[in-house]
């Protein structure tokens, strides 16, 4: 009797662990699914309004006095309309993020474009994380089953270093780097943290670009948003996403030391 009394709490918690939670199992899919479709719904308004045809150099270039006049004379409301417009394109994943960093270096130069940029990126990265998180987390987790699990855990050991290489290096869209974090359980935290320093140098040298843009119009030009993966600029970027890997190649080394001396034959 006594041994069938003290398997009970051990069931009762592996009952506890593995049956889903009101909050995410109860709620009809619809329910879980309406962040994802109030952002596919403003990505399709975006795209049948021609918001990608009316952003263009051409556009900055035929209103550039406007905007400049517009940033001396409500200099306040120029910043919040701006943040809030790279904000919403990010959140819906429009393909216009370089040429709105240009615009922010054209409109506020350098190092404010570049804080305006980043605090912007940021805030319309969380929100997709934030609704993907709330709608799709639950439900990869159902489907995927162990899969998603181990990768889960391989990626959440070095979160802040695996994040900020991925937003160091632009080998895939922002988009999806926005994405697999929300699915692969990162925290909040350490998404934020490294959206923000994996972001600065690329936004660094697009507002850079956008700062010396009436030289370009000048000039007959528009900037090249190649420029990033010429070997000047690349070659740096490389190097920190580098740096950002050596914690993860300390802690591998670090768990094969360790596992070295069990290994090693025993004298008798």
């Amino acid at each position: 009797m006594a041994s069938k009394s003290s398997m009970t709490p051990d069931l009762a918690d592996k009952d506890t662990k593995h049956s889903p939670s009101p909050a995410s199992g109860g709620k009809p899919l619809w329910r879980k699914l309406w962040p994802i479709a109030i952002l596919l719904a403003g990505l399709a308004i975006a795209w049948s309004a021609g918001v990608l045809d009316f952003l263009s150099f051409d556009t900055l270039r035929d209103n550039r006095l406007i905007l400049r006049d517009f940033v001396s004379n409500n200099p306040a409301v120029s910043v919040i309309t701006f943040m809030a417009i790279y904000a919403v394109s990010v959140a819906l994943s429009l393909p216009i993020g370089s040429l709105l960093t240009i615009a922010g270096g054209f409109m506020f130069g350098v190092w404010l474009g570049t804080a305006y940029v980043v605090i912007a990126a940021t805030l319309g990265a969380v929100i997709v994380y934030l609704a993907a998180r709330y709608a799709l987390y639950d439900l990869m987790h159902a489907k995927a089953g162990n899969a998603i699990r181990r990768m889960e855990s391989g990626f959440a050991e070095n979160a802040l270093s695996y994040l900020m290489v991925l937003r160091l290096i632009p080998i895939f869209p922002f988009w999806l780097v926005n994405l697999v974090p929300a699915l692969l359980g990162v925290k909040i935290r350490s998404f934020i943290l490294g959206t923000v320093i994996g972001i600065i140098p690329g936004t660094f040298v697009y507002v850079s670009i956008g700062d010396g843009l009436g030289a370009l119009f000048d000039q007959g030009k528009t900037p090249d948003l190649g420029v990033i993966f010429e070997p000047r600029i690349l070659t740096p970027i490389i190097g920190l996403a580098v740096l950002a890997m050596l914690p993860v190649a300390y802690k591998k080394l670090r768990k094969n030391s360790n596992k070295a001396p069990l290994d090693a034959p025993i004298d008798e």
